[in-house]
């Protein structure tokens, strides 16, 4: 284990609503939608129709850029809908659950002992392909390449975020199987990042691994910081990253020949009555959750945490890659008297605007959606750098994606970020650009021009 990598630039944001360490004992719901938005850099191909019957583990749809690269469909039911938008987009496949999660069959054994193209088509064929990720470009990676390393991120520094000492528990042996099966499928070392100040034996004791220490604010726990902090990505080459509950679904799939698509969920927020944890299938319906635990008539729901997740309605479902669903005020209907020029000691603010800061660190904030302001000029403020804790100027390179200069973002460090890299930027900016958004189209428009 290498000495700790203490991070000092970030934020920690202390939000009002942060869910006990307990498991709600809400009821998984019956409706389902799988959205292929959530699989970015796939381009869907649909297999199946409305009134198709499906398992857990069938194909729901298929890269067409890249026919082994599926996604399945985390529960067993019928198919009740293929909705379409504009020229025929897929926007997401609903299905109704029969409440059996029957699944296709899968091997079982263990990775260790299996050859590297065994491992490669059970993932590929069970869609855990499509939860394992790649820098550069954040996108689902590609079968085909091969990467110079695996990087898990064993904690989440993000608002209201879960914690995976607390919902790893008991995973050992499925996180482990997990683990082997990504060394199998790389062939390249696997990385865990840990927070030093709290993390769990599962982590510490896992074989296999590389770990390395971390210490500091959010973002330390983004697997973008991680990586840059251990090994730097440099033109050409990749790295792979998966979620470390993702680690523990593929694990379990070969310790028991089943697929499941399971995974904790925090439930988080000030409009929330009970914060907690649930177990819930990605693409679930929020509904059952959410149900008589919600405060006020005028909040947002959100898929993921409050930086970098996705609105949803109150009905909508649990994004692919989210653990958490956060609800707070939706602020559009904050008519302040005197409006700035008022102490506001209950505000938060980065810049210590408010006499807020005076009342201790420890003190926890109901923020909501309200911007406190439009987009203003971009100027050079210099605020950006106080929160984004890699060796990269983030500003010259938000501007670089602006002007679509494909050398001046090479230059600036683009190979290395992804859009959640930069939400804490985003919340900072005093000229509210959507930095978040900037960064992805920079993304996908460097991948595009490099195909």
């Amino acid at each position: 284990m290498s000495e700790v990598i203490r991070i000092k630039k970030g934020l920690d944001i202390n939000l009002k609503g942060k869910a006990k360490e307990v498991f709600s004992k809400a009821q998984l719901p019956d409706l389902f939608a799988v959205r292929p938005d959530d699989f970015h850099g796939i381009k869907p191909k649909t297999v199946v129709k409305e009134g198709d019957s499906v398992k857990v583990g069938s194909v729901l749809f298929y890269d067409k850029a890249n026919p082994d690269l599926k996604v399945v469909s985390p529960v067993s039911g019928e198919v009740i809908a293929v909705n379409r938008g504009d020229r025929r987009k897929v926007l997401d496949i609903r299905i109704k659950s029969d409440g059996n999660f029957d699944s296709v069959p899968f091997v079982k054994a263990k990775p260790s002992s299996m050859s590297k193209e065994e491992v490669r088509k059970a993932i590929l064929d069970a869609g855990f392909f499509a939860f394992i990720k790649q820098r550069p470009f954040d996108v689902i990676a590609n079968p085909e390449d091969t990467p110079k390393a695996v990087f898990i991120s064993g904690f989440d520094t993000a608002p209201l975020a879960p914690n995976y000492d607390f919902i790893m528990v008991g995973r050992d042996e499925e996180f482990q199987l997990g683990v082997e099966a990504l060394a199998k499928l790389s062939g390249a070392k696997v990385h865990v990042g840990i927070n030093v100040d709290n993390a769990s034996k599962l982590f510490k004791l896992a074989k296999g691994v590389e770990i390395h220490e971390f210490q500091g604010p959010h973002p330390a726990g983004n697997v973008g910081v991680q990586i840059h902090h251990v090994d730097p990505i440099n033109k050409g080459e990749i790295v792979w990253t998966v979620n470390a509950q993702d680690v523990a679904m593929i694990g379990k799939a070969f310790q028991t020949g089943v697929l499941s698509f399971s995974r904790s969920v925090v439930l988080a927020g000030s409009s929330v009555k009970n914060p907690s944890y649930c177990k819930m299938v990605y693409g679930a319906s929020i509904s059952n959750i959410v149900a008589n635990n919600i405060e006020g008539d005028n909040v947002r729901y959100i898929s993921g945490n409050p930086l970098t997740g996705t609105q949803i309605p109150a009905d909508g479902f649990l994004g692919a890659f989210d653990s958490q669903v956060t609800v707070i005020p939706e602020g559009d209907k904050n008519n302040e008297f005197l409006g700035w020029i008022m102490p506001r000691l209950k505000k938060f603010s980065v810049s210590r605007s408010y006499f807020s800061w005076l009342l201790g660190s420890g003190r926890e904030y109901e923020i909501d959606t309200n911007l406190n302001g439009g987009e203003r000029a971009f100027i050079m403020s210099g605020e950006y750098d106080k929160v984004f804790p890699m060796d990269i100027y983030p500003e010259f390179l938000v501007k670089a994606i602006l002007a679509r200069d494909i050398d001046k973002m090479e230059q600036l460090g683009i190979y290395e970020v992804a859009p959640e890299d930069f939400a804490l930027c985003e919340f900072v900016c005093t000229s509210k650009i959507e930095t978040q958004r900037i960064v992805r189209e920079g993304l996908d428009y460097l991948r595009k021009e490099l195909a």
